[in-house]
């Protein structure tokens, strides 16, 4: 698998698995007091990564999904939060990136690839549901820049981030769907940030609601044109999403396993001396967690290479690799707690954790049955929308 990888990729995965063994022994604590991963942002800064997705001119690594898909699983291992907030910053990067104008790469990008700056999404509304490409946020012209009215909710890096890349209705026209997204700089004028989501899991992802009342947003920071969302959305915010929450889902579905295997070899019965390892019902369960994962894995390094190579059907295999790591990840959690007895299902218990992180990829928007559904559509040569 690793011989797919390019060298480049191969040290930037490096790195982050060592990032990863800097963040684990703090994992528990972010979960346990949902406290946003600061430490884990330091030094994924620290160590260059954040840049991931800024192009090299400007001093980042300009990489693109199967990258990203190969970090967020490092990180998941060790921390699914800290996977998470790094995912959701390299998404808005690679947004802000994908139509940069020489003031937005000077301004943000540079920035991001020196660590020196962390940004993030904030799409989602309340009265939208899963749909989050709709908006009912409002931008209008006013003395020469926007003024955005709108709450955004879900926002991960919520309160935490230096700025936000946001959907909003065209200042020209009221129809649904005609969206732009602008960047919201963090100390704008009108913004106000509600009280924390708490999660059943991903706990430390610092989400929050975004009140925008009258928001002061300079005309600069107009990502496009007017009305470019929904090119943004499945052009660039669906696939690297997408390509960052299954590698996060898959890392903890990894973690699991690798737990299990722990438990399996250590465990002994008093009685008769074996480990759990010698029992084949148990033998065979843990070859089926193995299976499931490798299966995950190779369509998610197989949508990330596709993806980035521009193959006219990496659709399909975009659009399933977060539903299929998120099936993957809850069934084998779950298996998880089964095999490892009591010892897992004590309160806030590593493989407990495992499962509550890995449950919010189903309902995390787009939905496993949005993705589903749309999966279908594109192999049926319907359109997604």
């Amino acid at each position: 698998m690793l011989n797919m990888f390019a060298t480049k990729l191969l040290s930037l995965k490096d790195t982050a698995a060592t990032v990863a063994s800097e963040i684990a022994p703090f994992a528990s604590a972010v979960d346990s007091e949902a406290a946003w991963p600061a430490r884990s942002m330091a030094a994924l800064s620290k160590a260059g990564l954040m840049g991931l997705q800024v192009p090299e001119q400007l001093g980042g690594h300009g990489q693109g999904l199967l990258a990203l898909a190969v970090l967020t699983e490092t990180l998941g291992k060790a921390c699914p939060s800290s996977a998470l907030c790094f995912g959701m910053h390299c998404v808005g990067t690679a947004v802000i990136a994908a139509k940069a104008t020489s003031y937005q790469s000077e301004h943000y990008l540079s920035k991001i690839a020196r660590g020196e700056h962390i940004t993030t999404l904030a799409l989602s509304e309340s009265g939208t549901g899963a749909n989050f490409y709709l908006s009912e946020t409002l931008i209008t012209l006013a003395g020469g820049q926007f003024l955005v009215n709108g709450t955004k909710q879900f926002v991960t890096n919520g309160g935490r981030a230096d700025s936000y890349v946001i959907s909003a209705l065209s200042p020209d026209s009221g129809e649904i769907g005609d969206v732009s997204c602008l960047i919201v700089d963090s100390d704008a004028a009108g913004v106000e940030w509600l009280e924390p989501w708490h999660g059943f899991g991903m706990r430390g992802n610092s989400s929050r609601g975004m009140r925008l009342t009258d928001a002061q947003v300079p005309l600069t920071n107009l990502l496009g044109d007017t009305g470019d969302q929904i090119w943004y959305v499945f052009e660039v915010i669906a696939p690297y999403f997408l390509m960052a929450m299954a590698g996060s889902y898959l890392g903890i579905a990894q973690s699991a396993l690798e737990a299990v295997g722990e438990h399996m070899r250590t465990r002994r019965y008093n009685h008769t001396g074996d480990s759990l390892r010698h029992i084949e019902p148990l033998q065979m369960k843990y070859a089926d967690m193995w299976r499931s994962i490798e299966k995950t894995r190779q369509l998610l390094y197989a949508a990330g290479e596709r993806g980035d190579r521009g193959d006219p059907d990496a659709l399909p295999f975009i659009l399933s690799c977060k539903a299929d790591a998120a099936e993957t990840a809850v069934a084998v959690t779950n298996e998880a707690m089964t095999i490892c007895g009591g010892i897992a299902y004590r309160e806030n218990s590593r493989v407990s954790q495992m499962l509550r992180d890995a449950r919010a990829g189903h309902v995390m928007s787009p939905t496993t049955d949005m993705l589903k559904i749309w999966t279908g559509r594109s192999l049926l040569g319907l359109p997604l929308l």
